[in-house]
């Protein structure tokens, strides 16, 4: 989770007096549904069997909100207390958050209907791992205005993830960080990672992307949410902590007594975040120049997702709101020119963009990441489709040098600023086909064949460009006819094609590394006479041989 460090539940007699209360109070109100399938004891203890590591859960085992429901949990209309359908204000859901766990409900209802998805288990994964995205600061498609990343995960107080996405996701190209709503670690998103509004895009930051994914994920390996066993189990697999466990349950069973929803930006947001301990910027600030605030260490490190023994939990210094001049507004080209090369060649242009802060200034150290899109085989330098760069002190990068492959056409490189939900800078680049201005045969032979035989000699030419050999240039050999406008010839000499079949025109050739090259055997009909073969390059030029089908002397 992103942004819970303060409010993590102490092992202390007093606090853990308080939860038990409170889970007893739920499971007592809300029947056989709040009951634990199993239960390792008290704390944060793993289940039995072999637990998995922190990177095998989606969120890396994060820390997360520990706040519970409120004790007097919702109802309902027509039931025992048939309270209206306002309900309390820790029972709203921000409208496109609510949105977004009933489609994905419907989605996998479509895809997995076995799998019994409720989207209340959305919404109480939801509520301890961001608050419900910060109480629904989403934009109109769903996506944060900031991204809700994690604590680095390096170790110290919490797992050891090594980067797996090159900061792609969460900024940080050292470790990984849960990123999201649904806080996912690059790892897992990667494979779990979904688009669930439609926009062709799988962001994490993204309600609707990450809600389906968080559906998808836990209703992996053929479960039954229906079922209380696999439904913990799916609940652990999120982060392996029977607390949790416990956590969310009690959101579950109060989101099953009854919701409303609430104007986006107006849902309840746990108090660890108001108070300045969530390490997310606000909208518009890059993610990797300011680490997140961190809380003031326990005397005894916990396991992530587990408390202390310190019972009087830290309050750490709230963050100032980012000055403007620190504030990112807008990704821009930066005089980027026209993107054209020749196939097998490195692109002259390089990709340059700037990031501008509200002022109109220039601003460093943005994570920016280039990324090459369309049916292409253009790399960066290195074999590279996607590189992520930090822009300088005058708020440019420039992505590494572009080289074209052998796919000829159009492509698209973006930059984006990595995890923002700012619109994409796009580049549209070119790529030709080799091409020759000359083309010759390397011989001089006479070029002859008697009637229904084949030639004894093979026709062999050379292509060049402005003097220099023309290698991979596509070339098409064609027999023609006579006449100013010449077209393909019906009789005379002919190739075969790989069925055996008549055919008077080739495509597809290509000269060789020493732009040379050597055409298939040629044919004579049983029509004597002279004729011509044309061969044309890409790039327009020509040659035309002669061919001659005569009966041998006598």
């Amino acid at each position: 989770m992103a942004a819970q460090f303060g409010r993590r539940l102490r092992r202390g007699a007093t606090t853990t007096a308080v939860a038990a209360v409170a889970v007893a109070a739920l499971s007592a109100s809300q029947g056989p549904g709040a009951v634990l399938a199993s239960d390792g004891g008290g704390g944060d203890q793993r289940t039995a069997g072999s637990a998995p590591s922190d990177d095998s859960v989606a969120t890396g085992n994060s820390p997360y909100y520990t706040d519970l429901p409120p004790l007097v949990t919702p109802n309902k209309p027509g039931t025992s207390t048939n309270l209206p359908i306002t309900g309390t204000a820790e029972s709203g859901i921000p409208a496109s958050v609510l949105a977004a766990y009933k489609k994905a409900q419907q989605s996998i209802a479509s895809s997995d209907a076995a799998c019994r998805l409720p989207w209340q288990l959305l919404a109480a994964i939801g509520k301890v791992e961001s608050g419900q995205a910060r109480g629904g600061r989403v934009d109109a498609n769903g996506t944060t205005f900031s991204p809700i990343l994690g604590p680095v995960l390096n170790g110290q107080g919490f797992a050891m993830i090594k980067d797996t996405d090159n900061g792609a996701y969460d900024g940080d190209s050292t470790h990984d960080r849960a990123v999201g709503p649904m806080q996912f670690i690059p790892s897992t998103w990667a494979t779990w990672g979904q688009d669930g509004n439609d926009d062709g895009r799988k962001d994490p930051n993204n309600i609707y992307d990450a809600a389906l994914a968080a559906g998808h994920y836990l209703c992996a390996g053929s479960r039954d949410l229906s079922l209380a066993a696999d439904l913990d189990r799916a609940v652990l697999s999120y982060n392996h902590s029977n607390e949790y466990l416990r956590t969310v349950r009690s959101w579950f069973d109060y989101y099953k007594r009854g919701t409303h929803e609430v104007p986006d930006g107006t849902g309840v947001v746990p108090p660890s975040l108001d108070g300045g301990t969530d390490p997310s910027p606000d909208p518009g600030t890059s993610p990797s120049p300011t680490p997140p605030a961190k809380p003031k260490p326990d005397p005894k490190p916990s396991k992530p997702g587990g408390g202390s023994s310190d019972p009087k939990p830290s309050t750490p210094p709230s963050t100032p709101p980012p000055k403007p001049s620190q504030t990112l507004a807008d990704l821009e080209n930066a005089g980027t020119g026209a993107l054209t090369a020749t196939a097998g060649d490195a692109f002259a242009e390089r990709i340059k963009v700037r990031a501008e802060n509200s002022l109109g200034g220039p601003l460093a150290k943005v994570s920016v990441t280039f990324t090459i899109a369309g049916d292409t085989d253009a790399r960066f330098e290195g074999g590279k489709s996607v590189v992520t760069l930090t822009t300088g002190s005058d708020g440019t990068v420039t992505a590494p040098v572009l080289r074209a492959g052998e796919t000829t056409g159009e492509f698209t490189v973006r930059a984006i600023a990595t995890g923002r939900s700012l619109p994409a800078v796009a580049y549209t680049a070119t790529v030709t086909a080799r091409q020759a201005d000359a083309i010759a045969r390397t011989d001089d032979k006479a070029l002859t064949a008697a009637p229904g035989a084949e030639f004894a000699d093979a026709v062999e030419v050379k292509a060049t460009y402005k003097g220099a050999i023309a290698s991979g240039v596509a070339v098409t050999a064609t027999m023609i006819t006579d006449g100013d406008t010449p077209a393909e010839n019906d009789k005379g000499p002919y190739f075969k094609d790989a069925d055996g079949n008549t055919v008077r025109t080739l495509t597809e050739l290509k000269t060789d590394a020493d732009g040379t090259l050597r055409l298939p055997k040629i044919y004579a009909d049983d029509t004597a006479g002279t004729y011509k073969l044309r061969l044309t390059t890409e790039g327009g030029a020509t040659v035309v041989i002669e061919l001659t089908v005569e009966a041998p002397a006598a």
